[in-house]
């Protein structure tokens, strides 16, 4: 929407859609932390629960897995509803998920309730792109979504080192519990900042649900995009899930050092998202791309070949490899948005986020399989899973080529809306 549409009977400015953008970034700050606290708690879930590195991975993926599955349930009908609405209930449901993983006193508990909060919380950043594409034209979504998606660096900063600390010295679920209560007080902001953005409704009743969603897959251009989504993903967790275990049984770190990971990458990521949003506007998304994907090569293969060095060395090959890997998304995320008009925009969203959780899950599964453990539990055939990765990476730039953006006409008229915030 433009400065100065009427809202409700008060005028959209861009304090007030900053303080949207910073609501969905708050959302998207507790769902991510939810899924990358997960990750370093790997080594404690082995011991706790007595796993083996394949078993844990089948807890990294239950929640991609059943946010694809919910992802794709959700686009046949998520163009049906209010965005507010859709919102508040599926982050309540997602609230509700993470504390069941507080309470699971199993291993095989704490796969299903993975598999609740991924479900919902899967949804909800589907519906988070889906209201950046809604309210801030094209010309200013790179830095739009720069911001939203600094929401990963903030969680790598703040979220999951305080995170760890606090599993280090109480127990692996308590976490979980200060997650769960955080995301209620979020629940509540989320009710209360959200406008109600209702302008893609003018299409729904002139679709039937199966009809309007079989049309968002078959689309020739939203097919590209999906296909673009799988594959970066697939980049990324083929190591992400690893690189805690093997930073602690083959290069020597002790638990409460995997805290500097998420610090220092995260600390660098918040100034790099967001640069690379400003820059993306200005030098184009698909050149911007292109050159953060090509980054990923040296740290993706520097990571899965690392000997045994010191503290230091390891965090400066982390740090890059967070760099490279999250700066990827901004400009792709933009274009994605741009090839998908209005009216088709939230089910577009559900289903490429069931894409993208589908990928999560499929390529934690599958590096689980490929990934080994000597007698001494060390790691083994972690470079294959690196080779995997970077083949990814680089499919991508080309997928990327491909995508068309379509006009952006949708931004002209006001959008229907009906309360005040």
């Amino acid at each position: 929407m433009r400065e100065g549409d009427l809202v409700g009977g008060r005028l959209w400015t861009m304090a007030r859609e900053r303080w949207l953008l910073l609501t969905l970034a708050a959302i998207q700050f507790t769902t991510i932390v939810d899924f990358l606290i997960i990750i370093p708690l790997g080594p404690k879930y082995e011991q706790v629960f007595r796993i083996t590195p394949h078993e844990f991975s089948l807890v990294v993926a239950a929640y991609g897995i059943a946010a694809g599955i919910t992802g794709l349930v959700a686009g046949f009908v998520l163009d049906y509803f209010d965005r507010k609405p859709a919102l508040v209930t599926l982050y309540f449901g997602f609230t509700l998920g993470t504390l069941l993983c507080a309470l699971a006193p199993t291993y095989h508990l704490l796969v299903a309730a993975r598999f609740t909060a991924g479900a919902f919380g899967g949804v909800c950043g589907a519906v988070i792109l889906a209201i950046v594409g809604d309210v801030v034209p094209m010309e200013r979504r790179g830095a739009a979504m720069g911001l939203v998606m600094s929401s990963f660096s903030v969680s790598s900063i703040v979220g999951v080192p305080i995170g760890l600390y606090i599993a280090d010295h109480s127990s692996w679920n308590v976490p979980f519990y200060v997650l769960a209560a955080l995301s209620g007080l979020t629940v509540i902001g989320v009710a209360i900042v959200t406008p109600p953005l209702r302008s893609h409704l003018r299409h729904a009743p002139d679709e039937h649900p199966f009809k309007r969603t079989l049309a968002v897959m078959l689309h020739p251009d939203h097919q590209r995009a999906f296909v673009l989504m799988m594959t970066m993903t697939f980049a990324s967790f083929c190591i992400f899930p690893y690189m805690p275990d093997y930073l602690v049984k083959n290069i020597g770190w002790r638990q409460d050092q995997l805290m500097w990971i998420y610090l220092c990458g995260g600390l660098c990521t918040v100034f790099s998202m967001n640069w690379v949003g400003r820059w993306s506007d200005r030098s184009g998304k698909l050149r911007v791309f292109t050159y953060t994907s090509l980054s990923t090569a040296v740290p993706i293969l520097l990571l899965t070949n690392l000997p045994r060095v010191p503290l230091w060395a390891a965090l400066c090959v982390t740090t890059l490899l967070m760099i490279c890997m999250s700066s990827r998304f901004v400009p792709a995320m933009a274009m994605m948005t741009g090839a998908v008009e209005a009216q088709y925009r939230g089910g577009f969203m559900s289903i490429n986020s069931s894409v993208q959780q589908f990928s999560m899950g499929l390529a934690s599964y599958v590096s689980g399989w490929i990934i080994g453990e000597t007698p001494d539990h060390k790691l083994t055939h972690y470079p294959i899973n690196g080779v995997l990765s970077v083949t990814c990476a680089y499919t991508a730039i080309y997928l990327a080529r491909f995508l068309k953006p379509v006009p952006d006409k949708e931004m002209a008229p006001a959008p229907v809306m009906a309360e005040s915030i």
